[in-house]
Parts: C-alpha cells; sequence; structure tokens
C-alpha cells in the first residue's frame, strides 16, 4: 500500500465518522416541527426586543489572547518539567519561544486589545 492510498483511505474515514451519526440523525430521528419548537430559547426566559445583538470586537479579540497565552501554557509545562535534561538547543528554542510570545503580548498591550472597556 502507498503513502498516497493511506493518506486517501485516511481521508475517507475522517469524512464518514461524521456524516453517518448526522445522516443517521436525519433519517432516523422524529420531525415533529411547531411553533414553540421553532422559537428561540434564551435560558428559559422569554426575549424583548430584537435576540440578534451585535458584541463588540473587542470581546472576540480579548478571548483570542486569552487563547492564544492559555495554549502557551500547554506549550511550556512540558518543557519546564524536562528543563533539566534537555540540550542547549532545547534551552534556547525555548527561550526564543518565550521571547516571541513576550513580543507578542507587548504588540497585543500597545493595540489595545488588553483593555476591557
Amino acid at each position: 500500500m502507498s503513502e498516497w492510498t493511506f493518506i486517501a483511505l485516511l481521508f475517507i474515514i475522517s469524512m464518514t465518522f461524521p456524516a453517518v451519526p448526522i445522516v443517521a440523525g436525519r433519517v432516523i430521528g422524529p420531525r415533529k416541527p411547531n411553533p414553540l419548537k421553532n422559537s428561540v430559547y434564551e435560558c428559559g426566559v422569554e426575549t424583548v426586543g430584537d435576540t440578534w445583538v451585535q458584541f463588540k470586537v473587542q470581546y472576540y479579540l480579548f478571548a483570542l489572547v486569552f487563547l492564544v497565552f492559555d495554549i502557551e501554557v500547554v506549550f511550556m509545562f512540558p518543557w519546564a518539567v524536562a528543563y533539566n535534561q534537555l540540550p542547549l538547543y532545547g534551552v534556547i528554542s525555548g527561550v526564543v519561544f518565550v521571547i516571541l510570545l513576550a513580543e507578542a503580548l507587548i504588540y497585543a498591550w500597545r493595540k489595545g486589545v488588553l483593555e476591557w472597556v
């Protein structure tokens, strides 16, 4: 089996796994729509006014910066645990990673992404 056959097989499997439950739910699932089921549900409280409220982009940017630096901890933890056994190349690459993250934090700070308005 060539490597391209393996990749094609993996692609087919990766498309089949999510498609099977979706198609099965459409085929087997009951369909009894009514106005109550089709109404907007907001934590049990009846909505007043327009249900489509536009949020400030600042909230999404703040969440994105948080996510980036949260994932950073996942990458930094194994490096910090194995710090004593790392060769010089591992230490230097970790320091470069920290410097890049510090640069990204300074950039986000100067752009005002961290200001909660």
